[in-house]
C-alpha cells in the first residue's frame, strides 16, 4: 500500500502538466490575465496536497485561525480571512472522503443542529425587520458559526485523524498566536485590517489593547484561558496522556498567561478561575494534584510578573481595575460591567414592549447592526442576545447545547480531553453572561474539535 501511495504522489504526469501550463501562461494576452492564471497553477498542487491527507485541512485551518490577521480588504467588519477559503477545502474533503464518514446518533451533533437551523431560521426575520443588507451579514455570521459546527461533524464522524499530532499543532500554534499578541502590544504595531477600537488610557499614554491577530481583545483573552487549561490537565494528567512535553507546557504557560493579562480582559480571567477550580474538583486521589498544581500556579505567576516587568505601569493598572471591580460590583455595578447594565436594561424594555419577539426573535446578530431595538445595541450577553435574536426557540437550543456539551464531557472526564472540555466550558458558560461568544468564529471551531475528540472518547 505505500508503495502505491508513493507512485501516486511521485507520479510524472504532475510536473510535465504544471510545465505545459507554465509554459501557456506566457501566450496569454495580457498582465492581469497571466497573474490570475499563475496564481490558478500555484493553488492546484497546493490542494492536491490539501486533499492528500483528510486532516491536512484541519492542521492549516488552525494555523490560518490562529496567525494569520484578516486580508487587508474592506468587507465586513474585518475583512475576509484565509481561513475561509480553507475551510472551503474542508467541504471539499468531506464530499471526496464520503464513503469514510461513520455518522452516529449523538445528543450533542442532534443539538448543534437544532442550534443552527434557529440561528438560520432567524434571518428570515432579520430580513423582515431590518432590510436585505443586514440580512444578508446575519446569514454571514451565521454561516460563521456553521464552519465550527462541520469541524465538529468532521472531526467526530468523518475519516480517521491523528488527534495527538493535530492537538500539538494547535498548542504551538496558539503559543504563536500569544507571542504575537505580547509583542505587538509591545511594539503597538499598525492594527490589522479591521480591529475593534479597544484602547486603554495610562499617564504614559494611550494603548491599544493586546488582541494578537484577531478582531478584538476578548477573543484573544478567551482563546488563553482555553489553552491555559489544558496546559493544567496537562500537568494534572498521566504523563503520557499529554500532546506536547511538560517543559514545553512550563515555558508557554508563562506566555498564554501574559497575553491574557495584556488583554486586559476581567471576564476571561473569571473564565479561568472558574475553569481551573472545575478541574481540581475533577481530580481523583493520588494523582500528583500537590506538585503539578504546584507548576501550573509557578507558571501562571511567572506570566504575571513577566508581564509586570514588560509593562508595569499597565499591570498595576490591571490590577487596579481588578480591585475596583470587586469593590464596587454591587454599589455601581453599570460602570464595573461597562455600561452593560444599561445595555440589558434598554433590551429587556424592549422585549417587554414586543412580547412577540420572544417567540423567535428579530434576526441573529442584527441588534447591533440595526435600528429594531429603537438603536443599535450590543447586548455582550449571549443569552439575552439569543433570546431577543431567535426568541426562546434558539436560546432553549443554545441552552441544551451547553447542556449537552457538560454531559460529554462529565461522562469523558477521566480522559485527558474530557476534562479539558468540562472544565473549559463550564467557565466559558459564565463568561457568556458579558459577551457574545458565539461570534468568536476563528477560535470556536477549536474548541469543537476538543469537543469532538470527547465524543470519540466517550465511543470508544
Amino acid at each position: 500500500m505505500n508503495a502505491s501511495i508513493d507512485r501516486r504522489e511521485h507520479n510524472p504526469l504532475v510536473p510535465l502538466l504544471l510545465g505545459s501550463g507554465a509554459a501557456a501562461i506566457a501566450f496569454l494576452p495580457s498582465g492581469a490575465a497571466q497573474v490570475v492564471a499563475a496564481g490558478a497553477l500555484l493553488a492546484a498542487p497546493c490542494l492536491w496536497f490539501v486533499l492528500l491527507k483528510p486532516d491536512r485541512w484541519l492542521s492549516l485551518f488552525f494555523a490560518a485561525c490562529l496567525l494569520a490577521p484578516p486580508l487587508p480588504v474592506a468587507a465586513g467588519n474585518s475583512g475576509p480571512h484565509v481561513a475561509l477559503g480553507l475551510a472551503c477545502c474542508g467541504l471539499l474533503v468531506g464530499l471526496l472522503r464520503a464513503g469514510d464518514w461513520q455518522p452516529r446518533f449523538h445528543a450533542v451533533t442532534v443539538r448543534l443542529g437544532l442550534l443552527f437551523a434557529a440561528l438560520l431560521g432567524s434571518v428570515s426575520f432579520a430580513l423582515f425587520y431590518s432590510g436585505a443588507g443586514v440580512a444578508a451579514g446575519s446569514l454571514a455570521r451565521v454561516c460563521l458559526f456553521g464552519i465550527g459546527c462541520y469541524v465538529f461533524v468532521f472531526t467526530a464522524w468523518g475519516p480517521e485523524q491523528r488527534h495527538r499530532r493535530l492537538a500539538a499543532q494547535l498548542f504551538w500554534f496558539a503559543a504563536g498566536s500569544a507571542l504575537f499578541a505580547c509583542l505587538d502590544f509591545y511594539f503597538q504595531w499598525p492594527a490589522p485590517a479591521g480591529y475593534g477600537p479597544q484602547f486603554i488610557w495610562l499617564d504614559s499614554g494611550v494603548f491599544r489593547r493586546a488582541q494578537g491577530v484577531f478582531y478584538e481583545a476578548s477573543t484573544l483573552g478567551n482563546l488563553c484561558v482555553f489553552f491555559l487549561t489544558m496546559c493544567a490537565v496537562a500537568l494534572l494528567r498521566p504523563r503520557d496522556e499529554g500532546p506536547v512535553p511538560r517543559l514545553a507546557i512550563a515555558g508557554a504557560a508563562p506566555l498564554l498567561a501574559t497575553a491574557l493579562v495584556l488583554s486586559y480582559s476581567r471576564a476571561s480571567l473569571v473564565t479561568l478561575c472558574v475553569s481551573v477550580g472545575t478541574l481540581f474538583l475533577l481530580q481523583k486521589k493520588g494523582l500528583p494534584v500537590r506538585r503539578w498544581g504546584f507548576l501550573a500556579a509557578a507558571s501562571m505567576a511567572a506570566g504575571g510578573t513577566l508581564a509586570f516587568l514588560l509593562f508595569p505601569e499597565f499591570v498595576r493598572g490591571y490590577l487596579a481595575r481588578i480591585a475596583l471591580s470587586v469593590q464596587f460590583l454591587f454599589s455601581a455595578t453599570n460602570g464595573v460591567l461597562s455600561g452593560r447594565v444599561e445595555s440589558w436594561q434598554r433590551l429587556t424594555t424592549f422585549l417587554i414592549e414586543h412580547p412577540w419577539h420572544l417567540l423567535f426573535g428579530v434576526g441573529y446578530k442584527t441588534l447591533p447592526y440595526s435600528d429594531v431595538a429603537g438603536a443599535p445595541l450590543i447586548a455582550d450577553n449571549m443569552y439575552l442576545s439569543l433570546l431577543a435574536e431567535t426568541g426562546f426557540v434558539g436560546l432553549l437550543a443554545f441552552l441544551a447545547l451547553n447542556i449537552a456539551i457538560l454531559q460529554a464531557g462529565w461522562r469523558a472526564r477521566s480522559s485527558f480531553y474530557g476534562a479539558w472540555i468540562f472544565s473549559f466550558w463550564t467557565g466559558q458558560t459564565i463568561q457568556m453572561l458579558s459577551g457574545d461568544l458565539l461570534t468568536y468564529w476563528r477560535v470556536i471551531p477549536i474548541y469543537f474539535w476538543v469537543l469532538a475528540q470527547t465524543i470519540r472518547v466517550e465511543r470508544e
